[in-house]
């Protein structure tokens, strides 16, 4: 290994050591300006040139918000419209109801299972965030369960969606890493599922079991607000209650909590079925990408939950405007976040991490796993340890034809979630929407992805020994 690449290596970890210094010394200083003060020492350290230094911050930035930021957005207003019509307490009870307070976790798997299909990590846990606290809050109001109440419910949701995200195809990360290998989907996402419902249980129901009695997370007041329905006849800044009309039906609430989750299952089942090219895979193509999905729930939540129970256009508008205030601080942090990222991955610092992996002699799904691993963990972006894990071992597989693809894909994704800290956007959601400290952070989101990462790897390399999967 060279001593650039080295040197590469030292500067990455210690803009990553700086960080936490900057944020949880006695500095305080706000994520925001820490994560950008980092990324321009990260990249004069580098030796990267001072104007591509800005160029990164502004591509990383831009990008990060470009991919999450609105999609964030609408998730707020969604959640706020929920709330304040009481569709989320009516789920919520009807959750409540139906499962003791040891079944909740496992509940919240299984709903972030089905919801994290089809979405992205970060617009998942967008999307189930009003369901996780109202469950959570009203646990909290019950009395009785130790600790956080939050990370009872709130860890396993995280353990199913990152699972879904980094092993399950239409994700991108098993997508790129299928065609990059020229591999098939269909066997993937047997694979996956197979691989990742260990992983689910372990890192979610089970974790959280361990960590919830010793936390005492509790998210943001205002937040909070935003996303748990304010008592009947009470508007907590947003749509008023009508104490003589009953809140909306079950069925209804289902629907308007599932819509944008459903119309991108749609997207996934319409490119199997439809010609790209003809006019119904164009539809469900457009209708199921997350941005116009959620578009399309907002819209619905408004005009079904809100117009349609009697709210004025100006109280609507009201409380969408509400319902941003909570999450602009959230959307900048993530922001830079991503700044942080794109100046890592400028700094070639994924490269080094190739040079360090070339000549070890280890079975091609352990290489995958730490290629991708390394990659994610130093330049904080999962698809960056994805492309170049499944690139870097794409020549062994075209040489190799007893090589098992679809397990390749499997343990190559479930690398790329190892240990997801700062330098990683996702973090900075699930840290900020929680309102946890950096430690409570780290035992709550990176914990729990490196436990899917690991029996991902696990359960790779197991059904590999299996006659019937291994092949």
């Amino acid at each position: 290994m060279s001593a650039g690449s080295i040197q590469l290596l030292l500067i990455a970890l210690g803009g990553v050591v700086v960080l936490v210094l900057l944020i949880v010394s006695k500095l305080k200083l706000h994520p925001l300006l820490a994560l950008m003060g980092v990324s321009i020492l990260v990249g004069m350290a580098a030796g990267m040139d001072l104007g591509k230094i800005a160029d990164a911050i502004e591509k990383g930035a831009g990008e990060t918000l470009g991919n999450v930021g609105i999609v964030i957005a609408l998730g707020a207003i969604l959640g706020k419209i929920l709330s304040d019509s009481g569709a989320t307490e009516r789920l919520a009870n009807a959750i409540l109801d139906r499962s003791s307070a040891r079944a909740l976790p496992w509940a919240m798997s299984g709903a972030a299972f089905v919801i994290g299909i089809p979405m992205f990590f970060e617009v998942g846990l967008v999307m189930l965030l009003p369901l996780i606290f109202s469950v959570a809050k009203k646990l909290e109001e019950r009395g009785g369960l130790k600790g956080s109440p939050y990370i009872w419910v709130g860890v396993p949701a995280i353990a199913a969606l990152a699972a879904m995200h980094g092993m399950v195809p239409p994700h991108p990360g098993p997508l790129t890493a299928i065609a990059t290998l020229r591999t098939d989907v269909g066997p993937t996402l047997l694979y996956g599922i197979v691989a990742g419902v260990p992983a689910i249980i372990l890192a979610g129901p089970v974790y959280a079991r361990l960590i919830a009695p010793k936390m005492r997370v509790r998210p943001d007041a205002a937040l909070l607000a935003q996303y748990t329905s304010a008592p009947v006849g009470q508007s907590a800044g947003g749509l008023q209650r009508n104490p003589e009309k009953p809140g909306p039906g079950l069925a209804i609430s289902l629907l308007a909590v599932l819509l944008p989750a459903l119309l991108m299952l749609f997207r996934t089942a319409g490119e199997a079925a439809f010609p790209l090219d003809s006019a119904a895979g164009k539809i469900t193509v457009f209708l199921g990408e997350p941005v116009i999905a959620m578009f399309v729930g907002v819209v619905f939540a408004v005009v079904v939950l809100a117009y349609g129970r009697g709210a004025g256009g100006a109280e609507v508008r009201h409380s969408m405007a509400e319902s941003l205030k909570a999450v602009a601080g959230i959307l900048l942090i993530i922001a830079g976040g991503g700044a942080f990222k794109q100046v890592l991955v400028d700094a070639k610092v994924g490269d080094a991490i190739v040079d360090l992996t070339q000549n070890l002699a280890l079975p091609a799904l352990v290489l995958g796993w730490l290629i991708a691993m390394l990659l994610s963990v130093s330049t904080g972006s999962s698809t960056v340890g994805v492309v170049g894990a499944s690139g870097l071992l794409a020549p062994l597989a075209l040489a190799d034809p007893s090589l098992n693809l679809p397990l390749l894909v499997i343990a190559i994704g479930s690398g790329s979630l190892f240990f997801a800290y700062a330098n990683h956007a996702s973090f900075w959601l699930v840290k900020e929407s929680f309102g946890m400290s950096m430690g409570e952070a780290t035992k709550a989101f990176s914990v729990t992805q490196s436990i899917v990462s690991l029996v991902g790897l696990g359960m790779a390399l197991l059904l590999n020994l299996l006659p019937a999967w291994g092949g």
